[in-house]
């Protein structure tokens, strides 16, 4: 008998294994509409500063990771420094458009979404070093709310005025268009 109940349990654990081993179903796809954003983000890092033009490309660089369509715009903000001089208060002009689930169309174009895994680290993006860590924070407080999102697991730690123990550890999943499907310029 405790050889069939092992057996039996066995059975049970190795098809809930392949299960979560299998690429998404369709389930996991549902139609969405894509939503305009604006946003002012600025920047006071006590680690790194940023110049007004380095603090938008790396914004673009999480825009783009977290799932916004790629004609995403970061311009940089009106800085008294001019162009290429790091900032006290680094500013950045944010315009992006987000997936969000709909239900029924409702008059506009929808698109086929898909739920995205998402990881931000050191050099993921390419960009993204450890003196980005307090970007990376604000990013995850102020922008990442206006995409639409799922399990997030954020274990980012920034010590200010130090690279030493930090750690840039943010991950979720995203609402977006499928790769192919993604459009490259803004109609």
């Amino acid at each position: 008998m405790k050889l069939a109940t092992l057996s039996g349990l066995l059975l049970c654990v190795t098809a809930n294994l392949s299960v979560a081993d299998e690429p998404p179903s369709a389930a996991s796809t549902a139609m969405g509409a894509w939503v305009k954003h604006e946003y002012s983000f600025v920047s006071m890092g006590f680690t790194s500063t940023y110049s007004c033009d380095g603090l938008a490309d790396i914004l673009k660089e999480l825009l783009i990771g977290a799932g916004a369509r790629a004609d995403a715009k970061a311009q940089p903000g009106g800085c008294a420094e001019g162009f290429g001089r790091p900032e006290t208060l680094a500013r950045a002009n944010l315009i992006f458009y987000t997936l969000t689930p709909v239900v029924k169309a409702a008059g506009g174009q929808t698109i086929e979404g898909i739920w995205r895994p998402v990881a931000f680290a050191v050099r993921s993006p390419w960009q993204l070093r450890l003196g980005d860590c307090e970007v990376v924070e604000q990013f995850r407080a102020q922008v990442l709310p206006l995409f639409t999102t799922r399990n997030i697991a954020d274990k980012t730690t920034c010590v200010p005025h130090q690279d030493s123990g930090s750690v840039i550890d943010l991950k979720f999943e995203s609402f977006s268009a499928p790769p192919a499907t993604a459009p490259s310029k803004l109609h």
